[in-house]
């Protein structure tokens, strides 16, 4: 599995990995393969510079052409390792081609300054909206911006304290010397005020299993 390569504008580095590709399943006939993207930076260009999200390669395709669209055809975007009717979920070599094509993606679209001013872009790589959510947030039709939306990005939503209570017991099982675990009551407390904050966050992490912000920040 090949590592993610960086690039720097003046001392700014933006190196971003694609990895980890995992079977989803939707039904029992339906299935998909989605892709771990981690990226690290120190650009201006994002407020947050550790960040990993998973995405699946139609959400790639409708990156590509949200990029494209938006940049009025004053640059030609990369192409994306092309869609193959005869993919198969059990292949190795073609998942292993097609992520390694899907991080040349990113890594030539980072590179472009005027890419990395779109909102879709940042909120592909550092949100875990679905794409309808996403072009609702890029066009200003939510209640969040997208600033919001990358900053809550690895907070999950419970619809009660138990529940909060249960996965922080759960978490203490596999790992009891987790910050959580030494004071989940503080957790609880810390949560629960911030989930009355602000009606727009609470629509921002939504009730839904597809617009949950699932946590996973901690991956490298």
């Amino acid at each position: 599995m090949r590592e993610g390569n960086g690039h720097s504008e003046g001392q700014q580095i933006i190196s971003v990995w694609v990895r980890d590709p995992r079977i989803q399943k939707n039904d029992f006939w339906h299935a998909y393969i989605d892709y771990e993207i981690c990226l690290h930076t120190d650009s201006v260009c994002f407020t947050k510079k550790i960040s990993t999200v998973r995405r699946r390669y139609s959400e790639f395709v409708w990156l590509r052409q949200k990029l494209q669209a938006n940049s009025l055809l004053r640059i030609k975007l990369p192409e994306l390792p092309p869609k193959n009717p005869f993919f198969s979920l059990n292949n190795a070599q073609q998942i292993g081609d097609r992520m390694k094509g899907l991080q040349t993606f990113l890594e030539q679209i980072l590179q472009s300054p005027l890419l990395l001013s779109d909102s879709c872009l940042h909120l592909f790589l550092q949100s875990q909206l679905s794409v309808a959510k996403m072009e609702a947030c890029a066009a200003g039709r939510t209640n969040y911006s997208v600033a919001q939306a990358v900053q809550r990005c690895g907070l999950r939503r419970f619809h009660s304290v138990e529940d909060l209570q249960k996965d922080l017991s759960l978490s203490c099982d596999s790992d009891s010397d987790s910050s959580e675990c030494r004071d989940p009551e503080h957790k609880i407390k810390d949560l629960v005020l911030n989930k009355s904050k602000s009606a727009g966050l609470l629509e921002l992490m939504g009730s839904s299993q597809e617009e949950m912000l699932s946590s996973s920040s901690g991956s490298t």
